[in-house]
């Protein structure tokens, strides 16, 4: 999805860090997990996504994810997790839509998994989980990946029972409240703007463009703004 960051800036702009909500001319508004669950799919409810901290995770992440972790360090560099996912160089070709690139990714990943050992599947299955849960799903600022939460991918039969959505929507909560100063969201940037295109649809800057896809983040297509991004805000 295209990123909106006018959109992006105004929500920030009202957000009340005293009572965790976004103040409207009309009140305040909230995201709940209802709405993480229509717009993302992740389920809200299940085993809390919790568990203790470790100072450092290099053991942890040698044993689970057999990928170079610095001692002291908690993080593994990304270019490291894509490169051993082949995805590093996978770029999109000329002419390809979004919807045949992400099918032409599934196909040769399905196919690379096909013909490897149980071990090893497991292995490239935690390390696409520390990808996608470390970089998309609980971004935060900065290039390289937290291993925090490499503890619960030990099982990897344990994974789908885990409230991942109830655990997003207090991520979301926290980047929304981390400081004043910051204009943007770290975290699932999609997220935000389909709330707002559902919530507020007087704005008219998200459109339905594919109408009866689960979950509906994909359903939505931002419109391009060519203004400057001061004329942006000032319109919204």
């Amino acid at each position: 999805m295209r990123v909106d960051p006018a959109l992006t800036q105004a929500l920030r702009s009202r957000w009340d860090t005293k009572a965790n909500a976004f103040v409207f001319p009309w009140g305040h508004m909230i995201p709940s997990l209802e709405d993480v669950s229509r717009i993302t799919g992740l389920r809200v409810y299940g085993k809390a996504v919790s568990g203790y901290i470790y100072p450092c995770y290099h053991d942890i992440a040698e044993r689970l994810l057999d990928l170079p972790v610095e001692r002291r360090s908690s993080l593994v560099p990304r270019v490291a997790l894509q490169e051993s996912l082949g995805l590093f160089e996978a770029g999109k070709n000329a002419g390809e839509s979004e919807d045949e690139y992400l099918e032409r990714l599934a196909r040769v990943n399905r196919r690379e998994l096909a013909s490897e050992p149980g071990p090893q599947v497991d292995l490239d299955l935690r390390r696409f989980l520390v990808l996608f849960l470390g970089r998309l799903l609980f971004a935060t600022r900065g290039d390289a990946v937290h291993c925090r939460f490499l503890p619960l991918l030990a099982d990897l039969g344990e994974v789908g029972g885990y409230a991942w959505g109830a655990a997003f929507l207090a991520h979301q909560f926290d980047c929304l409240s981390a400081s004043d100063r910051q204009t943007s969201t770290s975290g699932f940037y999609p997220f935000l703007q389909v709330w707002a295109y559902l919530h507020l649809p007087a704005l008219g800057i998200g459109e339905l463009t594919r109408p009866g896809l689960v979950p509906i983040a994909r359903r939505w297509g931002a419109h391009r703004d060519t203004r400057h991004l001061a004329d942006q805000l000032e319109r919204l």
